[in-house]
């Protein structure tokens, strides 16, 4: 079973110079925690969650408003793409810790996002037979172990 066939499609992105309020209203809107960032040629930049736009306002002190995706965009973003087998979009999240994932196409323009939340809602099922129960649980564990805190390794 390929990513494409349990992704979410209709996705809502932003850029670098939206402004906090705007991408934390947007998530808000649409039900969602995280928001692709992506260029001027749709290619995915990164990702910001709401912890981000959280956390971006509170050390910085100062309104969400007054700042920008890029001043709270954080890390590496991790991808897979649209023909990719689901068991490796789920190897990506274990290894990374991470619960969602920007699908893009070869060029690395967004298509979509997969989520922890849709390899839960397929597993299981008789449509989505490659993903177990035993799958998902193994990889919100590894997802949610301890990170070593960076400087005490």
């Amino acid at each position: 079973m390929n990513v494409q066939e349990i992704m979410t499609n209709d996705v809502k992105w932003c850029r670098l110079g939206t402004n906090l309020a705007d991408a934390a209203k947007l998530m808000w809107d649409t039900d969602c925690g995280v928001l692709p960032v992506v260029n001027g040629g749709g290619q995915v930049l990164g990702m910001i969650t709401d912890r981000d736009i959280c956390m971006a306002s509170a050390t910085k002190n100062r309104a969400p408003s007054e700042l920008s995706v890029i001043d709270a965009v954080s890390g590496k973003t991790h991808r897979c793409k649209m023909s990719d087998d689901v068991h490796t979009a789920i190897d990506i999240m274990k290894r990374e810790q991470v619960r969602r994932l920007p699908v893009v196409d070869e060029d690395g323009a967004l298509q979509g996002v997969i989520s922890m939340n849709d390899f839960i809602l397929f597993a299981g099922e008789t449509k989505a037979p490659a993903i177990s129960l035993q799958d998902v649980a193994r990889a919100l564990k590894a997802i949610s172990s301890h990170r070593i805190p960076v400087g005490t390794r």
